[in-house]
C-alpha cells in the first residue's frame, strides 16, 4: 500500500526571505494526520532568497539531514563546524544534548533550494556530532545510492537510528527496484521529475508512505531526483 502525500496538500508558509512547504506538521502548521511517518518527523522543502538565511537557533535530540538541490548553503554551528553545502552533498547533524547553528545563502542572486529532514534518534542525550560528504553524480545516476544509514557502508553518513536514506538521479524511462524486509516501511520523496512507484504516480514535491509492500519498482516518467527512506 502506498499513501500519497500530494505536493499541493502540504503546509505552506512564505516569509519573503523563505518560501517553505511542510510534508508533516511543523512550526505554525499543524495537521494531526501528518505528524510524521515512523521515525521520520520532518521533510521541509525550502527556498531561501539571496542574501538571507536562518539565524542562529538551537536543537536537541534530533537527527538533522540537509540535502541541497540548487544553490549553496553556508553552515556554522556551536561545535566549530563551518561549511558550504552544494548539490550532491549531504550533511548530517546529530543535535543530541544540544547544538546551535545557522544557515545562510550568501549568493547575491541565486536562490537556495533544499530539503531539510529530521529523524527521531534511537535514544536521547547523545553527544552532538556532524558529518558532511559529497556524492558523485555517477554514484547516484540510475541507481540507488546509500547516503545515510544507521549501519553505514561505503560513503554513507552515520545516523543514530535504524533508517537508510538512498538517493538517485534517474533518466527518463529508467527503472529501479528495492526490496523491503519483513516489518520494514518506506517513504518515497520526489525532489524533481515524475515517477511511477508500483501502481502509484508521484510528481515533484509528492511523498509516498509505503507499508505492506515487499518490493518497490520505481520507473522515471521524466528525468527525476528521488529520495527513498527505508525504516522500521
Amino acid at each position: 500500500m502506498i499513501e500519497i502525500r500530494h505536493a499541493n496538500e502540504r503546509g505552506h508558509a512564505n516569509y519573503g526571505w523563505l518560501d517553505t512547504y511542510h510534508t508533516f506538521s511543523f512550526a505554525d502548521y499543524y495537521d494531526p494526520d501528518y505528524m510524521g511517518f515512523r521515525k521520520l518527523r520532518v521533510i521541509n522543502e525550502d527556498h531561501v532568497q539571496p542574501g538571507k538565511g536562518f539565524g542562529t537557533h538551537g536543537h536537541n535530540d534530533m537527527e538533522i539531514i540537509t540535502y541541497v538541490l540548487e544553490g549553496s548553503l553556508d553552515h556554522k554551528d556551536s561545535m566549530g563546524n563551518g561549511s558550504s553545502i552544494k548539490p550532491g552533498e549531504v550533511q548530517r547533524m546529530s543535535a543530541g544534548t544540544g547544538v546551535t547553528h545557522s544557515e545562510y545563502n550568501h549568493s547575491p542572486k541565486e536562490i537556495v533550494h533544499l530539503l531539510q529532514i529530521w529523524i527521531l534518534p534511537e535514544k536521547i542525550g547523545l553527544k552532538p556530532s556532524y558529518e558532511q560528504r559529497a556524492f558523485k553524480t555517477e554514484q547516484r545516476k540510475n541507481q540507488l545510492c546509500l547516503v545515510v544509514s544507521g549501519q553505514p557502508s561505503g560513503d554513507a553518513l552515520k545516523i543514530y537510528q535504524d533508517v537508510q536514506l538512498f538517493t538517485s538521479l534517474l533518466d527518463k524511462g529508467k527503472k529501479l527496484e528495492h526490496s523491503l524486509k519483513k516489518g520494514r516501511f518506506a517513504w518515497m520523496q520526489v525532489a524533481s521529475g515524475s515517477i511511477q512507484v508500483n501502481q502509484s504516480l508521484l510528481k515533484a514535491g509528492d511523498g509516498g508512505a509505503v507499508s505492506k509492500e515487499e518490493r518497490l519498482t520505481i520507473t522515471a516518467n521524466d528525468p527525476s531526483e528521488i529520495l527513498l527512506f527505508d525504516l522500521n
